[in-house]
Order: structure tokens, then sequence, then C-alpha cells
């Protein structure tokens, strides 16, 4: 538990600036097209560290790489404490996507690893709910502090600062478990690859995975803005909590897959996508906050149903001696997802508008969903056991 929440605590810094882009905004005076590069460097951060140390905590051990990616996720909540220009901020993005790619797969691994006998089960819970929930709740603590406390700027990461450093201390105090460790030279970079057996599966796998992380990029970087501009929405709060329900339906979609199966979980991901894509476009021509919502609650589940089938499904295709290649290419599709498509949003809103730019990227998402969901029809993704 004290793991997962060491897990949460980083996740959340990584949100935490997502209603605040607009205070930036008046601040700085930039355009949306720069909040959506702004958001994006994040993703960058993230596929860097793990194609080139995604192996580090096998090597060097957990808790070394965690400090790390702990160390990032206070140099980045420093950056926004002193961003009196973007230069600022986009060290702070690069910064927090760095330490999400260190904490990605070893807090994962360390969860696990730290559950007592039998508790394998109960450990991929709390893995899936500090991740994902760690997420929502960035988002909306910034939201609260930056409607009812002062300092809206500065406040949110002060306090994370605090929490990085609880964490700190937490981890230091948790055993280690890698016994033997291998110098940092030992670090290699994770070639992506994909083995002839895995390419039927993965096609669908990837991009399912890429629009459930483009429309989680949406909410995340122009949502807020959408809000105020379209809806009169000035409550920072209001905006946090929307984006804080993608996530949350996320992590009840993944939790769902165990009682749907890992088979059925893609598809039915999919048409979760494909639900939420339709209610956020029916949000952005009616302008009604309810579709908004619901866009959170039904395009996050699907995410989350479609992201945990994907990994899954590609983790069992996939040879034993190829299968991290396989999922490190998997998870940079999925990034990918949220950095393309939202600077295409941003290059589109100036010539037709925050709304039309939304549509344009909705109408892009739903082919693709689409394409995925008639391919699964077709050829279901069939799971079998892997073989060591």
């Amino acid at each position: 538990m004290f793991a997962g929440a060491v897990f949460a605590v980083c996740m959340a810094g990584t949100t935490l600036p997502t209603p605040l882009y607009g205070l930036y905004q008046e601040k700085l005076g930039f355009s949306e097209l720069t909040v959506t590069v702004v958001y994006a460097v994040y993703a960058f951060g993230v596929i860097g560290v793990l194609l080139l140390a995604g192996n580090a905590s096998d090597a060097v051990a957990r808790r070394p790489v965690l400090l790390a990616g702990l160390g990032f996720a206070a140099a980045s909540a420093v950056c926004f404490l002193l961003a009196t220009g973007l230069d600022w901020l986009y060290a702070g993005r690069l910064l927090s996507g760095l330490s999400a790619g260190l904490f990605t797969g070893a807090a994962t691994v360390y969860v696990m690893e730290l559950a007592p006998y039998g508790g394998a089960s109960r450990a991929t819970f709390v893995a899936t709910a500090a991740n994902m929930g760690g997420l929502g709740c960035g988002p909306l603590l910034a939201g609260v502090l930056a409607q009812y406390a002062a300092w809206p700027l500065y406040l949110p990461f002060v306090v994370h600062l605090v929490l990085v450093a609880g964490s700190a201390a937490v981890l230091l105090w948790l055993p280690e478990t890698v016994r033997e460790r291998r110098p940092l030279n030992t670090v290699r970079p994770q070639r992506p690859g994909l083995p002839p057996q895995v390419r039927a599966v993965f096609a669908p796998a990837a991009t399912a995975s890429f629009v459930g992380f483009a429309l989680f990029g949406v909410f995340t970087s122009v949502s807020p803005a959408f809000l105020a501009q379209s809806l009169d929405v000035d409550n920072h709060a209001v905006s946090g909590l929307v984006v804080a329900l993608a996530f949350f339906s996320s992590t009840a979609g993944q939790l769902a897959v165990g009682r749907v199966g890992v088979e059925r979980s893609l598809p039915l991901g999919c048409a979760g996508l494909f639900a939420g894509l339709a209610l956020l476009a029916g949000a952005l021509h009616w302008d009604l906050l309810p579709l908004v919502i619901l866009s959170a609650l039904v395009g996050g589940g699907g995410q989350g149903l479609a992201f945990r089938g994907a990994l899954s499904a590609v983790a069992e295709a996939a040879p034993p001696d190829r299968r991290a290649s396989v999922i490190s290419t998997l998870f940079v599709v999925a990034y990918a997802g949220i950095s393309v498509p939202v600077i295409g949003v941003g290059v589109l809103t100036e010539p037709v508008g925050l709304e039309g730019a939304g549509l344009v990227f909705i109408a892009c998402m739903t082919v693709l969903v689409s394409t995925a969901a008639v391919y699964l029809l077709r050829r279901p993704a069939r799971v079998t056991p892997s073989r060591s």
C-alpha cells in the first residue's frame, strides 16, 4: 500500500498543471497551439525513458530508480514554481515525462514484488489504481487549490513538493526487492520490435491504445479551454474534476477486464471509445456540459478496457524473449497518441476554432477505432497462455 501511495504521488504530478494552463496563458500570453505543445513535451520524455532506460530497475534495483523519478518530479514542480516564460514550462513538462517514464514500469513491478504471498491480484489492483488514480488526482487537486485557495500557480506545486518529500522518506523505509544488482552501464536501450506472430494481434491493439491515449491527451490539454470558452465554465475545480473523471473511469475499466475477460475487453473497449468520441462530438456541437462529463466517463472506461486488453493480448502473443521489446513498442505507440494528435488539434485551432479542431480530431479518431473494431470482429484476438 505504501509503494502504491508513492506511485500515485508521482503520477499526480504529471497532470497537476492541467487546469492551470488557462492561467499560464493569461500570465505569459501564448496560444492554444502552444498549450498543446507544452503538454505533448511530456510524452517525448516518457517515450525516451521507456526506450533508453525502461529496464534500469532490473539492473540497479527498484528504489534508486524510483528515487530518481521522484527527483525529476520535484525538479518539474520547481520549474513550474519559477515559470516566468515558456522555457520553464517546457522544462517542467519534460522532467515530468522523465519521472513518469521511470515510474511506469519500475513502480508497477515494485508494488507487485512487495505484495505478501497470495496477494498478486490485490497488488495488481493497487498498481492500476495508483497509476490511473494518481493521474486523476493531479488535476483534481490543482483545480480545487487554484479555485479555492491563494496563489493558484504556486500552491499546487508546493503541496506536491511536500508530498514528494514524504514519498522519498517512505521509499527509503521500504525494503529493496532486487537482490542481485548490476552496474548502471549494463542497462541497454530497449529496441522496439514485432515478431511475425505478434503482428496480427498488435495492429488493432496498438490502434485502440493510440486512440485511447489521444482522447486522454485532448481532455488533459484543451478541455479546460473548451469549458471556459464555449460553456462559460471558468471554475478550475470543475475543469479538474472533468479530467479526473476520465482517469478514474479508466481505472474502473481496467479493473473490469477481470470480469469480462481479456478477449472481450479489447472490442468492448473500442466500443466504449467510439461512444466516448460520439458524446464528445455532441458536446462540441451543442455546447453541453453533461455530454462532456458523459464523454469522460464512457471514453475513460473504454480506454481502460481497451488498453489493459491490448497489453494482455500482445504480451501473451509475444515469445518470452521478445516480450519486453513488444510491450515497449506498444507503449511508444500509445504515448505517441498523447502528442501527435494533440498538437494537430492545436494547429487547427486558429484557422477553424477550438470546436472545429475538436470535431476534426474526433472524426480521425473515430475512423481509427472503427477500423480496429471491424478488424477484431473479423479476426478476434485470441489470447493463449504463453510458454516460458
